[in-house]
C-alpha cells in the first residue's frame, strides 16, 4: 500500500473533539497501527460524550490525556512535551468551537493549548451542520487556519445525524488515514527527493573559557526556511548555531558554535541538492584562545587579542565540484544593502543573494522581515511579512527553480 514501509514509527498526536462522528475515530486509529504509526489520544470534554478513555486507551495502547491541569504531567510542563511528541497532530473531528478557538489563538483547555504551543504540522477533519460549516464566521476561520499552515481533509456532503443533508460530513477513517500517510510520508511535495542544507543563527568564536566573539542573530528566519523546505518535501539538514529556537518539525538538526564547526557540519551533509546559507558567520576568530578565563588587572592595559580569518562558508560551497544545483546566500546590511548584496554575489559564486536592512529596529530577533533577490537575472522587491511568510514564499522560489522555472 502506498505510505507503507515509509511512515512506519511515525507517532500521531490525535485530538477527538466532541462530535457524533468522533466514533470514526476508533476506526481510524485501527488503520493507523496496522500501518505501523503509534497514536496518542487527546480526548476533549465533549469527545468523551461519544467515546469513552477506555476505548480509545485500548486500541491506542496509551494513555488517555484529558486534563491541562493535570498535577503530575504540569510538574514536568505536559501539554508542551505532548504538543512536540508527535510526527503529526490530527483533530477529528474538528468541531466548528474547536476551529473557532483554535483560528483564534485560544488556550483554555489541553487541546486548544496543544494546539498554540506546537510547530508540528496539523491536520483537521471538520465535521458539522451543514449550516454551520456554510456560516461565514466558519468559512473564517477555515481561511485563517489555512493561511497558518493548517491541513484540511473533508468535510464531505451527504446525510448527517442532524437529518440534513450537504457538506459538514465527517471524512471516512480510509480516506483520514490516507491523508495522515500523506502528510507523514517524507515523498510529498514539489521538493520531494530533494536534499537541503540549511544554516541559521550565529557562530560563537572562543576567546577563552568563559567569553565568546559573537553577534545578534536569532536564528528566527534561517529555521522557518528550514521548516518551510521540510513542508515542500525537501529532506532538510540545519546546521544551528547557538539558539534557543525549536527544531521545525521533520528537520535534522545539527547544532554547532564555531565557523570551523559549522563548514564541517555543511561539508558532511553533502551532496545536496540545495544550500541556504542564513547563518551570520563570523568572519574572525581569535588567533589563539586562552585556556584560562582573562582577567582583568587593575593598571594594566586591556589585552590585545589577533585575530584571524574564518572559512567562507558560502563560497566554499558554491566553488565545490559538488555544488549544490542552487545555492543561496544572505546578506545582513546596514547600509547601500542592493549594492552590497551585488558585490557578494559575484564575490561569492552563489545563485541568488537574499538581502536585508538589519539597521532598522527589531529586524534581528524579531518575527517579521524586509528582503531583496539579488541573483543575475536582477533585483526582486519584497513587501516586509512576517519571517514564516519570506520562508514559505522563499521555499517555493526554490521549489520552482530546480523545476525548471526563472532563477
Amino acid at each position: 500500500m502506498e505510505g507503507a514501509g515509509t511512515v512506519s514509527d511515525r507517532r500521531v498526536l490525535l485530538i477527538v473533539g466532541g462530535g457524533i462522528a468522533a466514533y470514526k475515530c476508533l476506526e481510524l486509529v485501527r488503520l493507523l497501527r496496522g500501518r505501523g504509526i503509534a497514536v496518542r489520544p487527546v480526548l476533549t470534554e465533549a469527545g468523551s460524550r461519544f467515546v469513552t478513555p477506555l476505548s480509545l486507551a485500548a486500541l491506542c495502547e496509551d494513555r488517555v490525556h484529558t486534563d491541562l491541569f493535570s498535577l503530575t504531567d504540569e510538574a514536568e510542563m505536559g501539554h508542551i512535551r505532548l504538543s512536540r511528541s508527535a510526527d503529526l497532530i490530527v483533530v477529528a473531528p474538528a468541531t466548528a468551537d474547536l476551529m473557532a478557538r483554535a483560528a483564534a489563538g485560544l488556550a483554555n483547555d489541553l487541546a486548544t493549548t496543544l494546539l498554540l504551543a506546537t510547530d508540528t504540522p496539523v491536520l483537521m477533519v471538520p465535521a458539522m451542520n451543514v449550516r454551520m460549516w456554510n456560516h461565514p464566521a466558519t468559512q473564517r476561520n477555515l481561511t485563517t487556519l489555512r493561511a497558518d499552515g493548517v491541513r484540511f481533509v473533508g468535510p464531505e456532503v451527504g446525510d448527517m445525524a442532524c437529518g440534513e443533508t450537504g457538506p459538514g460530513r465527517m471524512a471516512e477513517p480510509a480516506a483520514i488515514c490516507e491523508a495522515i500517510l500523506e502528510a507523514l510520508s517524507p515523498a510529498h511535495g514539489p521538493l520531494a527527493g530533494r536534499r537541503a542544507i540549511v544554516t541559521a543563527g550565529p557562530t560563537a568564536e572562543p576567546i577563552d573559557p568563559v567569553r565568546v566573539l559573537t553577534n545578534r542573530s536569532s536564528g528566527k528566519q534561517g529555521f522557518a526556511i528550514a521548516g518551510a523546505l521540510a513542508a515542500l518535501g525537501a529532506e532538510v539538514v540545519l546546521v544551528a548555531g547557538p539558539v534557543s529556537e525549536p527544531t521545525p518539525a521533520g528537520v535534522r538538526r545539527v547544532d554547532v558554535e564555531t565557523a570551523r564547526e559549522m563548514l564541517a557540519a555543511c561539508e558532511a551533509a553533502l551532496p545536496a541538492d540545495i544550500a541556504v546559507c542564513v547563518a551570520a558567520v563570523a568572519d574572525w576568530r581569535p588567533a589563539e584562545v586562552s585556556a584560562g578565563k582573562t582577567k582583568k588587572v587593575a593598571g594594566t592595559a586591556p589585552p590585545e587579542i589577533q585575530l584571524v580569518e574564518n572559512p567562507d562558508i558560502l563560497a566554499t560551497l558554491s566553488r565545490r565540484a559538488d555544488r549544490p544545483a542552487l545555492v543561496v546566500g544572505f546578506a545582513a546590511e546596514t547600509e547601500t544593502v542592493e549594492a552590497h548584496a551585488q558585490a557578494k554575489l559575484e564575490r561569492k559564486g552563489c545563485d541568488w543573494i537574499v538581502a536585508n536592512d538589519v539597521s532598522r529596529p527589531g529586524v534581528m530577533g524579531g518575527t517579521a522581515n524586509t528582503v531583496s533577490i539579488v541573483s543575475a537575472a536582477g533585483i526582486e522587491r519584497w513587501e516586509e511579512a512576517p519571517k514564516t511568510e519570506v520562508a514559505a514564499r522563499l521555499a517555493a522560489r526554490i521549489a520552482a527553480a530546480l523545476d525548471g522555472g526563472p532563477a
